[in-house]
């Protein structure tokens, strides 16, 4: 098996039959292929088939261009992807392309490569076989995992070595489970277990490490991120689908007329028309009556047909691609930092972006922004500083510089309690790898405050203390977990003094606190309520001074506890826990995750829309909560916040049961005192018509609370890690869990994997039948992309993987509410009028041949001259519809933003359905039944100036024609909402057109040139310089034009909605200058304070005492620079202010360069 990727749909040779297979999929394409067919025999055919072939193939073209140009860069991709270099070890290193590589190779990767294919790690330039991975591309996390090789091949770092390598891998089939792999080495006749821990997976990044050896596993589509892919899918808008249900019932209403018009003729054949068979006789084929009507039939749906002519899908089409480029050319949709433009992918999901109930995303991403304005603190004075670190208060760096022991003890803490990993390349040139981003910020805090971490072994910690080298010996490290929500370190100073440092989750450390710590504490509490209020997670800061011998004691218990088999954990929690009583506080700190920028303003604007939003991430609990709080989505006021964390399918299903009836039973509870209330109100003597609208009040009141009171739910641990495949494998216990997320207000899905995304995706798509969105910027999220109706991608630092495979895409998450709320409202409600205008005046247009059946015999003849009937919607009436379904808006972009409710109608469907097709079409028949029998009425009573009769039919036909189109014509002005040159310039335009060509067509210079083609010689000019004939024009009009515009005047004053409320405040406000969305920055105001360590994880601490992680450095980092002078100027009691210190560190390290933080720390207070 090869690596190569493939994620396109054609090739050369299959995109012909399979992309008309797909385009044949619409009803209507094949309604005009087989029309097309019928217009082929001359028996039956009025028409000529030119007039439906030529738009037939040009639809044909457009849309196989347009999937062709998209399938275009999908090779391109892959091409990309597929000719990128690998070195592979064949007699020697050798560059080749990924897609050359093949299972079983052994290939070398270099610090900061891509991982070209699911590999077993053989050796690396880490002692150990140790080796540190980025995996952003597949779980969205950035900070970096440990992976290491077995024992047996870690020594395998010379070339010869690994030529001689034999072995032979036995392993589970390949599967799309990125957390698991079972499989076994045989080498050298021994067997040696494998598991995901030396697996390098594709999509990941070596980081930290100069070099390793892996051997080829899984490659190609079998590896487990393109496991994780899914397929791309041939994806259709609901416009789309219920157009063709509507041309089934336009083909049954065509048949209907054909039947009505057919026996007509055989009726009208036996009584009448055989008087006329001595001048007028039949074919020869054309044997009797019925089969007279038979022919007729066929006539009749040739003729009927452009009720739904193919020119509508053209126009569709040009609309969507219109509306495509709108969305390009936004500039409020433009990122000048990454120089990126939003960007419509695909030009056939427009309209569905105004309809979207249902976003599901990927965490919402965390980008570092200065925001600080005041001037920067100079850190000059310490040499090891790092130089992009910014400071805004100067009076902590005077407390450094004054050697006050509580300030140096917190940031000696800092410096002291955490698990980085220094890597010194030259003199004083500090690079921190840390696997977590809130450590590395509070580390290189300490840092420029002149507490600089230096180096490590696995006994010792070395600082550069305010300029002296100082080393510590590590005794201990008691290491994070999620039950413990902390961390400390206890080590021995110089002066032989031990002492325990200890950070972690303010309440955790509250109360292990020493009583001494009370007033201390109490202020800290307040600080860390303001801090929680900005939505800052927060960390608690303590020491504790241990006795040597009592620690000789503890020391021994806890090497018993560290070796024995049962029950090891819980012993040395116990320990961890004797060990950490009588803290001593130092103060805290609070570090902010900074969102991308408008993103709780966003995720706000996008509620009030009545948009559910769902956080599907492969983050850890801790993680998708914080993200919660931060953005907004989680508050304080969700008092029903809940986790469903079952292991097992039976679990599960109690925990989100049990949720139920919990729920069940508040809402039983809601309508007991609602009723209670109700029944109150009655005895007071309320009346029944009152007693009914409060009833319905109370009921509204009712739903409206029970929404409300389930506010939060988040899907997390081991449950959408593992259970949810039990979800997708038991339909009752599926249904359950979408019931029970469907009412909740949030809800968060952590540690899934991409696969496990897409199956929510697609669960939600199945059963609720709404309109989803899936947003991400990783190739994480490029299954959940494609599963959704609708896929976007943002162009961040995770790379174009997402772009790529997504539908649309732009470069932040802000723009997704512009792009919902004004361009997807505009485009669904554009579309619709577009189509609900284009029915009505088809059907106006074509129904005259209907009534005008029963005067000429059911012939079979039509109205109109042909001319007009192949110009009339390619000419005279596309290019108005055309503007309207391209430049019309109810209301602009500020008020959509302004008011997110508008964007309500296009979720419920209301625009365009079933129940408004059936509106338009009555319309359209109701004033094709006027265009038809005023003329005829008037005509049958009326002469000419000179006393002769109106007699003839080519006159009536051109009477008939001018009224549709100037009917037509003003109605589409009654029904555009905003004006634009364009608007006046194609229907203005139209009509002088649609004269032109009629009085051209009938002149008697054409007639001489093709008098077979233009029969109808001079009838304009008499008909039209008659005033009778403008007088039953202009009747015709008003009757046709003002019942509906006395049904939506009385609408819009009687019932009027939302959008007509706001269109009158827009129109009320014009005179007035443009006013920008203001909506009020949403803060998190919670008392929550979130646990230790963001994206931390258990098990560091043991690595860092074992050595394993340790690295020879080539630059000592005993030596120290000279000590930093002391600073004269002090601020008395700066301690007890309430001041307010920030910093921000833009370092961006290639390590972490997608994991930037900001942080800040009031009184003591470091950002990143």
């Amino acid at each position: 098996h090869n690596n190569h990727i493939k994620t396109s749909k054609y090739n050369i040779f299959t995109f012909l039959p399979i992309n008309l297979f797909e385009q044949f999929q619409r009803v209507a394409n094949a309604y005009f292929l087989v029309l097309l067919i019928l217009q082929l025999i001359p028996e039956i055919s009025s028409l000529s088939w030119f007039t439906t072939i030529v738009p037939l193939v040009l639809v044909l073209v457009i849309t196989a261009v347009k999937d062709a140009t998209d399938d275009y860069f999908r090779h391109k991709s892959d091409q990309q992807v597929n000719n990128r270099q690998s070195q592979v070890l064949v007699r020697g290193v050798y560059v080749t392309k990924w897609m050359n590589i093949c299972v079983g190779d052994i290939i070398k990767l270099e610090n900061n490569q891509f991982v070209a294919a699911d590999i077993l790690l053989l050796s690396s330039s880490e002692p150990y076989g140790l080796c540190y991975i980025e995996t952003a591309e597949l779980d969205g996390e950035t900070n970096l995992k440990v992976r290491q090789a077995l024992t047996v091949t870690s020594d395998l770092g010379d070339i010869s070595k690994l030529m001689d390598f034999d072995g032979e891998v036995i392993c589970e089939p390949p599967n799309n489970k990125l957390d698991k792999f079972t499989g076994t080495l045989c080498w050298r006749d021994n067997k040696y277990p494998l598991d995901n821990e030396k697996m390098l997976l594709r999509g990941c990044v070596l980081r930290n490490t100069e070099w390793c050896f892996g051997m080829v596993i899984f490659a190609g589509l079998q590896t487990k991120l393109m496991q994780n892919c899914g397929r791309t899918k041939f994806k259709r808008t609901n416009l789309d689908k219920l157009m063709n249900t509507l041309v089934l019932w336009i083909f049954a209403l065509l048949i209907c007329m054909g039947v009505i018009l057919a026996i007509g003729n055989t009726i009208w054949e036996n009584q009448i028309g055989s008087n006329f068979q001595v001048f007028l006789p039949w074919n020869e084929f054309q044997r009797n009556a019925v089969f007279s009507g038979f022919l007729t039939f066929w006539s009749y749906i040739i003729i009927l047909n452009t009720v739904v002519p193919i020119s509508l899908y053209v126009s569709v089409e040009v609309l969507r691609l219109g509306h495509s480029y709108f969305i390009n050319w936004d500039r409020k949709m433009y990122n000048n930092r990454t120089n990126t433009a939003a960007q419509a992918r695909t030009t056939t999901l427009n309209e569905e972006l105004g309809q979207v109930e249902f976003v599901f995303s990927d965490k919402t991403g965390t980008l570092t922004q200065n925001i600080m304005k005041t001037p920067c603190v100079d850190f000059s004075f310490n040499p090891l500083c790092d130089r992009k670190f910014k400071f805004y208060d100067s009076s902590l760096v005077d407390a450094i510089k004054l050697e006050d022991t509580a300030v140096q003890e917190f940031f000696r803490l800092l410096a002291l309690c955490h698990t980085v990993m220094p890597e010194e390349k030259s003199e004083g040139h500090l690079v921190y790898q840390a696997q977590s981003p809130d450590e590395g910020a509070l580390v290189t805090a300490a840092r420029n405050f002149g507490f600089v971490f230096r180096a490590r072994t696995p006994e010792t910690i070395t600082l550069c203390e305010m300029g002296r080298s100082v080393t510590y010996k590590l005794l201990a490290i008691l290491d994070f977990n999620n039950v413990r929500k902390r961390m400390s370190v206890i080590v021995k100073n110089p002066q032989g003094h031990i002492k325990l440092y200890s950070k972690g989750a303010d309440t955790i450390i509250f109360e292990r606190l020493d009583p001494s710590s009370d007033d201390l504490m109490y202020t800290t509490s307040e600080h860390l309520s303001e801090f929680a209020g900005e939505g800052l997670r927060t960390l608690a800061l303590a020491y504790k001074d241990l006795d040597e011998d009592y620690f000789d004691v503890w020391m021994k218990k806890l090497l018993f506890a560290s070796t024995v088999i049962e029950n090891r954990e819980d012993q040395l929690a116990v320990l961890y826990e004797e060990l950490e009583q009588g803290l001593k506080l130092l103060g805290a700190t609070a570090i902010e995750d900074k969102l991308q920028e408008g993103v709780p303003e966003t995720i706000a604007c996008l509620n009030l829309a009545d948009i559910k939003i769902w956080v599907l991430t492969g983050d850890k609990l801790e993680t998708a909560m914080n993200i919660g709080y931060s953005c907004n989505m989680l508050r304080d006021d969700m008092n029903e916040v809940f986790v469903i964390s079952g292991y097992t399918l039976l679990e599960v299903q109690q925990q989100l049961r049990c949720h139920v009836i919990h729920f069940s039973f508040c809402s039983i509870t809601l309508l007991k005192a609602s009723f209670m209330n109700i029944i109150s109100l009655v005895e007071f003597g309320i009346s029944r018509m009152k007693f009914t609208n409060i009833l319905k009040l109370y009921v509204c009141f009712l739903l409206r609370n029970a929404k409300e009171h389930i506010l939060g739910l988040s899907l997390t641990g081991v449950m959408l890690g593992f259970s949810l495949q039990a979800h997708a494998l038991e339909p009752q216990l599926e249904h359950t869990l979408l019931d029970l997320a469907c009412l909740c207000k949030t809800v968060i899905c952590c540690r899934v994997t991409p696969m496990q995304k897409a199956q929510v995706v697609e669960l939600v798509k199945r059963h609720r039948r709404a309109i989803t969105l899936a947003i991400g910027d990783g190739a994480n999220d490029v299954s959940m992309i494609k599963t959704a109706h609708i896929g976007v991608g943002i162009s961040g630092q995770e790379g174009m993987q997402a772009v790529l495979a997504s539908d649309y895409s732009f470069a932040q998450f802000r723009f997704l509410q512009r792009l919902l709320l004004v361009h997807g409202r505009w485009s669904y409600f554009r579309m619709c009028n577009f189509l609900c205008y284009f029915f009505y005046k088809n059907f106006a247009f074509t129904l005259v041949h209907f009534w005008y059946g029963f005067f000429c015999g059911f012939s079979a003849q039509t109205v109109y001259d042909q001319w007009f009937i192949t110009l009339f919607n390619i000419v005279y009436t596309s290019l108005p519809v055309l503007a309207m379904g391209l430049f019309d808006q109810d209301v602009n972009d500020q008020n959509s933003l302004r008011y997110p409710s508008l964007y309500k109608p296009g979720q419920q469907n209301l625009l365009f359905n079933k129940h408004q097709f059936f509106l338009y079409t009555l319309q359209g028949m109701a004033t094709s039944f006027l265009l038809f029998f005023i003329p005829y009425g008037a005509f049958s009573e009326m002469v000419k100036e000179d006393g002769t009769h109106f007699s003839d039919q080519q006159t009536f036909a051109v009477t008939i024609a001018t009224s549709l189109v100037i009917v037509v014509s003003v109605q589409i002005g009654l029904v555009t909402h905003y004006w634009t040159a364009v608007n006046h310039l194609f229907i203005w335009g139209s009509l002088i057109v649609y004269f032109a060509i009629l009085f051209a067509m009938q002149s008697d210079g054409i007639f001489g040139i093709f008098p077979r083609s233009f029969p109808f010689i001079g009838t304009a000019r008499n008909c039209l310089s008659e005033k009778s004939v403008w007088l039953i024009i202009l009747l015709t009009t008003v009757v046709c034009v003002v019942p509906g515009l006395a049904v939506s005047f009385l609408r819009v004053d009687l019932f009027p909605t939302l959008r007509d409320k706001v269109r009158y405040l827009q129109q009320c406000r014009k005179k007035q200058r443009p006013q920008e969305q203001n909506l009020r920055r949403v803060r998190r105001t919670s008392s929550r304070r979130s646990a230790y360590a963001f994206s931390h994880q258990q098990g560091y601490g043991e690595l860092i005492t074992s050595g394993k992680n340790m690295r020879m450095s080539t630059v000592s980092s005993a030596h120290c620079p000279e000590r930093m002078p002391h600073s004269s100027s002090w601020i008395e009691n700066m301690l007890k202010r309430n001041n307010e210190v920030s910093c921000i560190s833009d370092e961006s390290t290639e390590a972490s360069e997608n994991s930037k933080r900001h942080t800040e720390i009031p009184k003591q207070q470091c950002t990143e």
